[in-house]
């Protein structure tokens, strides 16, 4: 879904598609081709808990088993080719106009019934920050709370360790890696509450801030990802 304002800036000034350079780019800069050939989560069935893969769509074993702290999971992609170099030129190359070409994007796939209370974005530790010099998740929250016009708690939440990178470790040290990772000096008592955040792999990040939220009070949290890793 894209605004009044996107789709008169780009009469004005048409975009290259970045994906096949053709300049039917639209006001995003991905043309409809482009777009509908991107993997989108929603094609397979997915657990609701977790967004894996699940026979009709229902709850995985491992969510029946050992439930996760977070309720739902929307996955606007499945982290596989190209969505997956866009993604990592976005957060190494700091291409800051893809944050509102994810943050319209996942704005098509978002149910409309229930919104949440606020929006907090995947924090980052202060050291992680400075050497990015931006908080990717916050930019796509950003554009995401805006065009909902749902509250934008970025100062609610923060990371207390600065954990190595989930990526580089193995499965079984990711849960590990994020104990006590997170803080929140808000009382979110009774409150819808939706994480942004761009990659989802095991979820153990995703998890750990749940717990943290569901202290403060939250009454639910749910998850709302550009991507997320499915198992090989």
């Amino acid at each position: 879904m894209v605004n009044k304002w996107l789709k008169f800036n780009q009469l004005l000034f048409p975009q290259k598609c970045m994906l096949c350079a053709t300049m039917d780019g639209g006001a995003l800069g991905i043309c409809q081709p482009c777009g509908d050939a991107l993997p989108w989560h929603n094609t397979i069935p997915q657990c609701p808990q977790c967004a894996l893969p699940s026979i009709d769509s229902n709850v995985c074993g491992h969510c029946l088993t050992a439930p996760p702290a977070f309720d739902r999971i929307h996955a606007l992609f499945r982290y596989e080719y190209p969505i997956d170099a866009m993604l990592q030129r976005y957060k190494y190359q700091h291409l800051l106009t893809m944050a509102a070409l994810f943050g319209e994007m996942m704005m098509t796939e978002l149910p409309r019934a229930n919104l949440p209370d606020l929006i907090i974005p995947m924090p980052l530790h202060p050291q992680r920050l400075k050497e990015r010099s931006f908080n990717q998740s916050l930019e796509i929250a950003r554009i995401i709370a805006n065009r909902l016009d749902i509250r934008l708690a970025a100062q609610s939440c923060s990371r207390t360790r600065n954990t190595p990178p989930q990526a580089s470790l193995p499965m079984k040290e990711r849960t590990k890696n994020m104990k006590d990772a997170f803080a929140c000096n808000e009382n979110l008592s009774g409150l819808h509450i939706a994480v942004v955040d761009d990659v989802m792999t095991t979820g153990a990040s995703l998890n750990a801030l749940a717990k943290t939220l569901k202290k403060a009070g939250a009454a639910s949290v749910e998850c709302w990802v550009v991507a997320r890793t499915l198992p090989r």
